[in-house]
């Protein structure tokens, strides 16, 4: 009984954190809370408004429903944990939490990766073809898309997951990192982890290169298309939806990018949890923020829900 244990105890990790034990580091985990906190509310209230209007039942709200509904689940994998283990002063996390953790993090980055170059699609097809845009971007359509990035999402995660669950890992088996994430975790593995690199770059490749090529491509395309166009004010109301997309891309692929093509050897600890934090953290509370502030649609959305509350309260 006491091998199992102890076979047991030497399985788990120690998450060595972004955070130190002192009064900083608990007014910093305070920032990170309310952070938490916006980014629940905020993706939430979104989510509600694009279910409760009508005239948000469109595609590209459909997708960016998703989006949302992703960021909830990916700040709350790595929050939660990241806050308990501060305050109660205990590093460890299980073998077992540890894998969940890889695999939802996977699943929802890969997701959103591709998410988010659907509705570069989206926005393609709706300014540079809005007369084929009922037969090219339909609900259907849309809805293909969304189950498209959660199974290839989930496909991708098992498969990482899986393989990294597997590597030995010999020594210390504490993670310079505030989450378990692969990177960090082949620099415990005694094995060479060269050809599972190579691995990981394919597939940084398949969910973020390639993703951000069409992106990038879509709004190429774009720009021309807005540029032809006589009326300015058609103009603004292109580049008001086009940039808020724009600024979420620049913001979640820049450190993912960064993260996930360099070469294990040009890790360093500190660099990887600063990137980390914008993808983790940043971005989803930012995300409804930027979708909802500079959407018109979405604000009177909100309007419409807040006088249908206030007339029902009075």
């Amino acid at each position: 009984m006491w091998e199992e244990k102890n076979q047991t105890f030497t399985r788990d990790f120690i998450l060595l954190g972004l955070l130190h034990p002192s009064r900083y580091g608990m007014l910093f985990l305070m920032l990170i809370l309310v952070i938490f906190m916006v980014a629940i509310m905020g993706n939430t209230v979104l989510i509600l408004l694009i279910r409760l209007d009508t005239r948000l039942h469109t595609p590209m709200y459909f997708l960016l429903s998703h989006l949302s509904f992703m960021d909830i689940l990916h700040i709350s994998n790595i929050v939660p944990k990241m806050a308990s283990n501060f305050i109660s002063g205990q590093q460890s996390i299980t073998f077992a939490g540890c894998g969940f953790q890889i695999f939802l993090s996977l699943l929802f980055s890969g997701a959103e990766c591709l998410l988010l170059a659907a509705m570069s699609y989206d926005r393609y097809v709706a300014i540079c073809h809005p007369l084929r845009y009922p037969s090219l971007m339909n609900h259907q359509i849309s809805v293909l898309m969304a189950a498209g990035c959660w199974l290839v999402g989930t496909i991708n995660s098992t498969i990482h997951t899986t393989y990294a669950l597997h590597l030995p890992f010999c020594g210390t088996r504490g993670i310079d990192h505030f989450f378990c994430e692969i990177p960090a975790m082949l620099k415990l593995s005694c094995v060479d982890t060269s050809h599972y690199e190579r691995g990981v770059y394919v597939s940084a490749m398949f969910f973020l290169l390639i993703p951000f090529s069409i992106i990038l491509a879509s709004y190429g395309q774009i720009l021309c298309t807005v540029l032809h166009i006589k009326s300015v004010e058609t103009q603004k109301k292109a580049f008001s939806t086009c940039s808020s997309h724009l600024t979420v891309v620049v913001m979640y692929y820049g450190p993912f990018i960064f993260t996930y093509v360099r070469p294990k050897s040009y890790h360093t600890p500190g660099q990887d949890k600063i990137l980390a934090i914008f993808y983790t953290i940043l971005t989803p509370m930012l995300n409804p923020i930027i979708y909802s502030l500079r959407n018109k649609d979405v604000l009177c959305a909100l309007k419409k829900v807040l006088e249908k509350a206030l007339m029902y309260r009075n």
